[in-house]
C-alpha cells in the first residue's frame, strides 16, 4: 500500500517519522431499524483515504479486544472499523446469552450477511477510507461472519477467518465469492472439526475461489485471545506462538490484496 511505502522510504533515507497518533471513537449506524455502535481507529497523521480493514467480534459481542485489534491495524496505517452484529448495548454477560445471540445470527445466514454488510457499508462511508481498497477479517464468530460476508458477494477485497466456523447451509453461495478468501485455523479446535474443514475445502475448490487455509499445529479454538489461559483441554484457549504467526499472515495477505 501507498502509506506504507512512503514510511518505509522515509526510514531508509534517515528522516524523522512522528509516532503514529491513533484516533478512536464510537460510531453509529442502523440496519433495518436496529442502531449499531461500532468502533473506528485511524492515525490521525496521516491525511487523505487508506485501506480500510472491517473487524467483525466473537460471539460475547464488540468489545475491548476487538476495538485493540483496531488500533494496532490503525498503527500499521490502515483505517479499521469494528462492526456490531448484535446492536447497540447488547454484549453478552454469559457464555449462554452469547451462544443466544450468536445463534440468531447463525440459524439467518441472510440477516448475518446484511448485518456485516451495513458495517462494511458504514466503515466505507468514512472519509478516511479508500473505499476501493477493503478487506474483512472476523474472530470465532466473526470468523464465520466474514466468510458468509464473501459469499453474499460484498465488494472486497478479502477476508480472514481467525479459527472461525466454516460451515454455511449453501455451499453453492461460494459462486458469489468476489474476495480473496484466507483461514487461520487451530488444527486441533474442537469446534471445527476435520469433517467440516474438509467440506469448506470441497466448497472453495468447487467455486474456484481465491483461497488459503493455514492450520496451527497444538492450537485450539480462539488462539488468539490472550485473555484465555493456555489449557487446551478446554476446547478454547491462547497459543502465543498461532497468534503471532496468524497476524504476520495476515498483515502478508494484505500486502498481496490491497494496494
Amino acid at each position: 500500500m501507498k502509506y506504507l511505502i512512503i514510511l518505509a522510504l522515509a526510514l531508509l533515507a534517515g528522516a524523522t517519522v512522528a509516532e503514529a497518533k491513533v484516533v478512536g471513537q464510537a460510531v453509529e449506524y442502523e440496519h433495518d431499524g436496529t442502531v449499531c455502535e461500532g468502533y473506528f481507529a485511524y492515525d490521525d497523521d496521516f491525511e487523505g483515504a487508506r485501506p480500510g480493514v472491517l473487524v467483525v467480534h466473537q460471539w460475547m459481542g464488540l468489545g475491548e479486544f476487538e476495538m485493540e485489534m483496531c488500533r494496532r491495524l490503525a498503527e500499521l496505517g490502515y483505517a479499521a472499523f469494528a462492526a456490531d452484529v448484535y446492536g447497540k448495548g447488547v454484549r453478552p454477560e454469559s457464555t449462554e446469552e452469547a451462544a443466544a445471540q450468536a445463534g440468531m445470527y447463525r440459524g439467518d445466514r441472510s440477516l448475518m450477511r446484511a448485518r456485516v454488510q451495513a458495517g462494511l457499508e458504514t466503515m466505507k462511508a468514512q472519509d478516511m477510507v479508500d473505499a476501493g481498497q477493503t478487506a474483512a477479517i472476523g474472530y470465532c464468530f466473526g470468523g464465520g461472519c466474514v466468510l458468509e460476508l464473501a459469499r453474499g458477494g460484498a465488494d472486497v477485497g478479502g477476508v480472514v477467518s481467525f479459527h472461525g466456523n466454516l460451515d454455511t447451509p449453501d455451499v453453492s453461495d461460494a459462486q458469489n465469492i468476489r474476495a480473496s478468501v484466507l483461514v487461520l485455523h487451530g488444527a486441533d479446535d474442537p469446534h471445527v472439526p476435520p469433517a467440516q474443514v474438509m467440506d469448506f475445502e470441497n466448497e472453495m475448490r468447487a467455486a474456484g475461489v481465491d483461497w488459503q487455509l493455514v492450520a496451527y499445529g497444538n492450537a485450539v479454538h480462539a488462539f488468539t485471545d490472550y485473555r484465555l489461559g493456555s489449557d487446551n483441554s478446554t476446547g478454547a484457549a491462547y497459543n502465543e506462538a498461532a497468534a503471532r504467526r496468524s497476524w504476520q499472515a495476515m498483515l502478508d495477505f494484505f500486502a498481496e490484496i490491497l494496494e
